[in-house]
């Protein structure tokens, strides 16, 4: 293949996802604009959401890649089977390091803006909002995840040129989403706010 093929190619694999993943910053943007209520009602939440809109991107972007090398190394199958504990395994992993570093986030944050004497909802508050956000994300991200990592090995396309843009757009917009819905149900259930 010449330099120029081998271009073509990239750009044909990644230029899909990659105006997904602009959409969905976009549409993430507008969630986020329209949070201000939630924003003042949890103090440091702001602070919070660039951490665990990170989070997700690391911990979703690495189970792509592992499924992907897995698939590249033959050591699973590009569909879902009961009977497949790695692919399981795998996604469990990913799940629990994603609510273990948005709690590690969100004491982060509750310590950081106390140290800096900076207005900050009570920890209780701020973890339980990283908790709900993380699983209803989690659960999101992994299926999305699995599903676009087998679909595209199945349709010939490299999965880790996907992988990137895809949990970086799904991440982005249900994580800002998700964030709103965990500040309601923390917030109708007692979180309280201020601080």
């Amino acid at each position: 293949m010449t330099v120029r093929e081998v271009a073509v190619e990239a750009y044909r694999d990644a230029l899909p996802a990659l105006v997904a993943s602009l959409v969905g910053g976009l549409l993430a943007g507008v969630v986020l604009g329209g949070m201000r209520a939630e924003l003042r009602a949890v103090p440091g939440l702001l602070v919070l959401i660039p951490a665990l809109l990170a989070t997700r991107g690391n911990v979703y972007g690495s189970l792509g890649a592992r499924i992907a090398t897995a698939l590249h190394q033959g050591l699973v199958e590009p569909r879902l089977s009961a009977a497949d504990r790695r692919l399981g395994a795998a996604a469990a992993a990913a799940i629990s390091n994603g609510l273990l570093a948005s709690t590690f986030a969100a004491v982060v944050v509750f310590a950081l803006l106390t140290t800096l004497d900076d207005p900050v909802a009570p920890l209780a508050t701020l973890v339980g909002v990283a908790l709900v956000a993380g699983v209803l994300s989690g659960v999101v991200l992994t299926v999305v995840v699995v599903t676009v990592v087998f679909a595209g090995y199945r349709r010939g396309r490299d999965p880790d040129t996907l992988v990137g843009p895809i949990v970086t757009t799904t991440g982005d917009v249900f994580g800002v989403l998700f964030l709103l819905v965990a500040v309601r149900l923390v917030l109708a259930l007692g979180g309280g706010g201020g601080g």
